[in-house]
């Protein structure tokens, strides 16, 4: 993995991954947050809905643009400390849902950066926004004997 500080990183910078959203990535998702709604575990509940059948938990498809931010852009070390999030389509158990981050705007004397956030199935958007992150810090060299 690599980790991008505030001096590499310039807007139009992008980073993406790819994940298929499984049964049991629903099941452990609902014991983790507790959000137990039939719509995302009860198939003939959520058959009745405007979805028509099981949908993933919004959030859970959200997550993985935490993933790219610190796996990718800017990479391990980031703190994550805002996001807005529009949730425009269900994702359903099987979808690959494409998580992707695109730096707008760099702050080097806050050490902040502003990125836009979008994650799509099939190139359809599901979820878009923005997020406000803090790239790590390089550690400060060390001078002088041990």
């Amino acid at each position: 993995m690599t980790t991008h500080h505030i001096d590499q990183l310039h807007p139009g910078m992008s980073a993406s991954l790819a994940k298929t959203v499984t049964e049991a990535d629903i099941i452990l998702f609902a014991g983790v947050s507790t959000d137990v709604n039939p719509a995302h575990i009860d198939e003939e509940y959520a058959k009745g809905t405007v979805f028509g059948g099981r949908i993933a938990h919004g959030m859970l498809s959200a997550s993985f643009i935490s993933a790219v931010l610190a796996n990718k852009l800017p990479g391990p070390g980031t703190i994550y400390l805002s996001q807005t999030l529009k949730f425009k389509a269900p994702v359903r158990p099987g979808d690959t849902v494409t998580a992707t981050v695109t730096v707008k705007e760099v702050n080097a004397a806050k050490n902040r950066v502003t990125l836009d956030t979008v994650c799509t199935v099939g190139g359809k958007v599901v979820i878009e926004g923005e997020c406000l992150m803090m790239p790590p810090v390089r550690a400060a060299a060390t001078g002088g004997t041990a």
